[in-house]
């Protein structure tokens, strides 16, 4: 009789692009028996997980919860109990705005043994990868990660507190309070400060606006952007396509 390996593994899947997981998310795939994934991670990594184990989608999207957490929660502990190695995949990094933590507290509180497999998160590819560095030297010194929305609908404290500094502002969950976030920072930075939001951050189908914040709100009306998407606003977001263009610019001079 084969003895079930009862276990909990919260995998991080990345921004998007399901070859940005690590190699060690993809092992711990390899091992599921069960794997229980969000909206925010790609389908395309299910190719990893046996054709033996139970595949559930338990998404949650602003506003449209398809799942609650509380059952998630009972769903990892039952799966763990009757099927064995359970793999919580989850977008991003589990552990910056994801519940990651509360999900392997609660699986830790049942007796479960539990492991974290770290993941790319989105806040820190999905700018680079558009082109805009959170940092840079002589422009900024830090960057902050801030979520746009607390649980009770309410837009964060900590926003205001972000807008006074002068780090580079990523925000998360942001999308339905943009014309707040936008006055916020408007209040203390003023209209020229540059603002990028990105769609669907690392996939194909990426779309992304950048303007200052006098404009940005009319951009994203005219585009349609919406969640999942991420806000930068700092000077930073002016490096955005500047290699590319030194780089055209010397060409021709040179041609």
């Amino acid at each position: 009789m084969t003895t079930l390996n009862k276990k909990l593994s919260i995998v991080g899947a990345g921004p998007g692009d399901p070859e940005l997981i690590t190699l060690k998310g993809v092992k711990t795939l390899q091992s599921a028996d069960v794997v229980l994934y969000d909206a925010l991670a790609n389908e395309a990594l299910l190719e990893y997980v046996p054709e033996t184990a139970i595949k559930v989608f338990v998404g949650k999207r602003a506003g449209m919860h398809y799942r609650q957490q509380r059952e998630i929660n009972r769903m990892i502990v039952n799966y763990v109990e009757t099927c064995g190695h359970v793999v919580r995949l989850k977008g991003g990094d589990p552990y910056v705005f994801g519940r990651g933590h509360e999900e392997l507290e609660y699986a830790a509180a049942h007796g479960i043994p539990t492991d974290y497999v770290p993941g790319i998160s989105s806040a820190m590819a999905v700018p680079g990868l558009g082109g805009i560095p959170l940092t840079k030297r002589g422009i900024n010194e830090s960057f902050w990660v801030v979520t746009g929305t607390l649980k009770d609908h309410s837009t964060a404290k900590d926003l205001r507190f972000a807008a006074q500094s002068s780090a580079t502002a990523i925000i998360l969950m942001g999308m339905k309070k943009l014309p707040e976030i936008v006055a916020l920072f408007e209040q203390y930075r003023g209209a020229e400060e540059t603002v990028a939001i990105i769609q669907d951050g690392s996939k194909e189908t990426e779309r992304s606006i950048v303007g200052d914040l006098g404009s940005v709100l009319a951009l994203q009306q005219k585009e349609q952007l919406t969640a999942p998407a991420i806000i930068v606003i700092g000077e930073v977001v002016k490096e955005k396509g500047k290699a590319l263009g030194q780089f055209l610019a010397e060409r021709a001079l040179a041609e």
